[in-house]
């Protein structure tokens, strides 16, 4: 229904995670739908590229939201993060630059059926 309204250099971001990409034993079934997301992502992205819509996605890493000390365990939030090079969780504000430059015609005309890894690694 939105595809009616987008006109050529149009944008789509999906958000997916890492996990799409490294598996998660114990969030199979969100790691099951966000490869699902990336594979959408790569399929759309072709089917619109000749109507000059781009179609990207954002697959963060381990990043501070009010969803992991609602999701956690008190230890398991103390060490949410230590597992990436980066030994620590993002910031939304370290995610939020994919979605901007993905976003803008300008910076990323180039990019289709691309997702950008903010992960830590």
């Amino acid at each position: 229904h939105a595809l009616k309204h987008m006109k050529e250099g149009s944008s789509i971001i999906n958000t997916t995670s890492v996990n799409a990409y490294k598996g998660n034993a114990k969030l199979l079934d969100y790691t099951s739908t966000k490869g699902a997301i990336v594979a959408f992502t790569r399929g759309l992205s072709l089917q619109l590229v000749s109507k000059g819509i781009r179609v990207n996605g954002v697959a963060p890493g381990p990043i501070w939201t009010p969803l992991i000390p609602a999701s956690f365990k008190e230890e398991e939030t103390a060490q949410f993060g230590g597992q990436v090079p980066m030994n620590r969780a993002g910031q939304p504000i370290e995610v939020a630059p994919s979605y901007v430059f993905l976003a803008s015609n300008q910076c990323s005309s180039y990019f289709t059926g691309q997702v950008l890894h903010p992960n830590g690694n």
